[in-house]
């Protein structure tokens, strides 16, 4: 029972690695995602390494379901039952508008107006109760919600997160009348002020709820049959993992689940390679998701709008995601724009290559057209479209309109979502006060390698950093994923206000609260770690700033004197006339799995010498022209190779862009350090 098999699934593609840690064995595989099930391409993958899931110890699955299932808002019929009084305040939100100019746009809430009751009950902001829980109402509420065909419930009370009393008790009124388990109490998601994004995350859990417990029910349906009997094991947004068993306990920690797989596989390979500070670059079919990495530990944030009026304020690891992947479509708008993006050609029809009957052309096919990718090595493409085809619709749609031919129409398709991506780069170190010239960047995912040099040349980024399966890096991040479970406590006062002794016992209790989660869940784990941190704003602001805390048993002088020096590195200002305000308390308790290797992911057979891994030489246009350009096999290269650029290293998972300057080496787990 040494194997564990790691499954993400993507827009385009599942992804698995399958590590045996006695032998070292490693099994790797890539399917097209099944969009009407994702079950059957978990399957599928399984079965293409001949997995025998009676001796596998482990699956840990990167889902892509509940995100899947809001933006397409193909969601749970949801109820509500709420303070009296308040039950607009899902729909009023902070006031703001779909598009900040005209009057344009809609907004649909998740939850319809005929579907949000009221009952007679208020606590104050202190936690004293100004009206009692009116229990009859609480039933009558019930009756009314089935009666209107809600499948999930909320329950979301006024100051509920410093007094639950009332939300408890409603609770096992709904449950004792409510004919499933889908009941969501506000404050066992989201126990922190602020009514709004408190009652839209519990919203957003409920929505996804019954779809979600649906799925692992399949999933788990299909795998026994097959005879796997140990646990399925959740990736979460916060990077972490979570029993299958209560997965949908908090369905809303799983979404952005998939993003956060990639950053967990960049920083533990970032650390084990010696470049702890990163910004990560997943670009997928549909995609690219960036995050920055310090000190080996990925940024985590509770500040999530998955789209517009749709606050998650749950921790997730902090993605910041663009519509720029190797399947975005280019065109040319009515003014003559051209534009990459976002709008996907996704798995099917997909790009024009893929021969699925696709006829828009998209980045992977701008890249095909340049000779950065290999027309005879395509992934799961059975009849290729000929390459005269592709250049003759690329002209079509984006040539013929800007008075460009084939070569041309590709590279300016390139050039555009290069900036679109720097862009992101940029949202995520340099408009947060981090100088990116002080991070390396790590590209994967099938499509980042490709560009992975042209952005870091494009930001001073000095080095980038291909791991040894690009493409697989989230199946990856899945295998090498703890347990997790995160907390928060709010505080609210004026940092002067908050009494000795307060932040430890919030602490203590929050550690208590996953050690005994981590427990129930019965999941192996060698050890278990806890990280703190304090949400913090000067009085009479509104934004937030996050400050890491070691020691429990911080003083308030040590925090203020903390928070102060995270706002000088983030903003270069100092405000000593304000008074700093302690709003929230997070604690994440973090299951330690057993370690994988990493160099057995690279599954190398290498050769004695550079030149006998050099698989062939092909034109490539670069920024410069075209240039006559060796292609290496990524898993045939020497141990310790070095060579300059420009070179196009092939492996079965992605294809990799090294550009004439630049200098390559491989280090002693299989990743690429290239030298920009």
């Amino acid at each position: 029972m040494s194997k564990i098999a790691g499954i993400d699934v993507g827009g385009t593609f599942t992804d698995l690695i399958l590590v045996d840690d006695e032998t070292g064995e490693v099994k790797l595989a890539k399917v097209p995602t099944t969009v009407e099930n994702q079950a059957f391409g978990v399957l599928a993958a399984l079965a293409s390494v001949g997995a025998d899931l009676k001796s596998l110890a482990a699956i840990i699955h990167g889902t892509t379901t509940t995100t899947n299932a809001m933006l397409e808002r193909k969601i749970a019929r949801v109820g509500l039952i709420t303070t009296r009084g308040f039950r607009d305040v899902l729909e009023l939100g902070r006031r703001t508008r779909p598009k900040a100019y005209g009057l344009t746009g809609t907004f649909v809430p998740l939850i319809p107006r005929e579907l949000r009751t009221e009952v007679d009950e208020r606590m104050d902001a202190e936690g004293t109760v100004l009206r009692p829980l009116d229990e009859t109402q609480v039933r009558a509420a019930v009756e009314v919600l089935l009666k209107g065909g809600a499948e999930a419930v909320v329950i979301h009370f006024l100051h509920s997160y410093i007094n639950p009393a009332h939300e408890q008790r409603t609770a096992e009124i709904v449950r004792s009348m409510w004919p499933n388990g889908f009941v969501t109490v506000g404050h066992t998601v989201v126990a922190e002020y602020r009514e709004y994004e408190r009652g839209v995350t519990s919203a957003v859990n409920a929505a996804v709820q019954p779809v979600l417990s649906r799925y692992i029910e399949r999933l788990q349906t299909e795998l026994k049959k097959q005879g796997f009997a140990k646990e399925l094991l959740v990736m979460q947004g916060n990077g972490g993992t979570v029993a299958s068993s209560i997965v949908a306990e908090a369905a809303v920690n799983t979404v952005m689940s998939g993003p956060a797989s990639g950053v967990i596989a960049a920083a533990y390979t970032g650390v084990q390679s010696g470049y702890p500070n990163l910004v990560t670059y997943d670009m997928g079919g549909t995609s690219s998701d960036v995050a920055l990495i310090k000190d080996g530990l990925p940024s985590v944030s509770s500040e999530l709008e998955l789209e517009y009026a749709m606050p998650i304020h749950v921790p997730m690891v902090d993605v910041h995601t663009i519509g720029a992947g190797g399947g975005s479509l280019a065109y040319v708008d009515s003014s003559g724009m051209l534009h990459v993006g976002p709008e996907s050609a996704g798995a099917t029809p997909g790009p024009i290559c893929y021969a699925r009957g696709g006829t828009r052309p998209t980045i992977t096919d701008a890249n095909l057209v340049l000779g950065r990718l290999n027309p005879d090595k395509l992934l799961s493409v059975q009849s290729p479209v000929p390459m005269a085809r592709i250049r003759e619709l690329m002209v079509e749609h984006v040539g013929a309109p800007l008075g460009l031919d084939a070569d041309a129409a590709a590279a300016a398709i390139l050039r555009i979502a290069n900036d679109k991506m720097a862009g992101a780069v940029r949202m995520v170190s340099l408009a947060r006060g981090h100088d990116p010239r002080d991070f390396a960047l790590f590209g994967f995912g099938g499509a980042g390698p490709l560009h992975a040099v042209a952005l870091a040349r494009e930001l001073a980024i000095p080095k980038v950093l291909i791991p040894a399966r690009p493409g697989l890096t989230n199946a990856l991040g899945c295998t090498v994923a703890d347990v997790r479970h995160d907390y928060v406590r709010t505080i609210n006062r004026p940092l002067t206000q908050v009494e000795a002794g307060v932040i430890a016992q919030a602490f203590e209790a929050q550690i208590a609260l996953g050690q005994a989660t981590i427990a129930r869940e019965n999941v192996a784990v060698e050890n278990i770690q806890t990280v703190h941190r304090a949400d913090m704003q000067f009085q009479g602001q509104s934004h937030i700033l996050t400050v890491a805390i070691a020691d429990l048993n911080i003083s308030l002088d040590e925090l203020r004197l903390a928070f102060e020096a995270a706002y000088w590195q983030r903003f270069q200002v100092e405000l000593k006339e304000i008074r700093p305000v302690l709003v929230n308390l997070h604690t994440a308790v973090i299951g330690k799995r057993k370690p994988v290797a990493l160099k057995s992911i690279a599954a190398a057979t290498p050769k004695a010498s550079l030149k006998e891994a050099e698989i062939g030489r092909r034109q490539v246009w670069f920024e410069g022209g075209w240039a006559d350009t060796p292609v290496y096999r990524r898993e045939l290269l020497p141990e310790g190779a070095r060579f300059d650029g420009p070179a196009i290293i092939e492996q079965l998972d992605c294809t990799t862009v090294i550009e004439p300057g630049n200098r390559a080496e491989q280090d002693a787990i299989g990743n690429l350090i290239i030298t920009v």
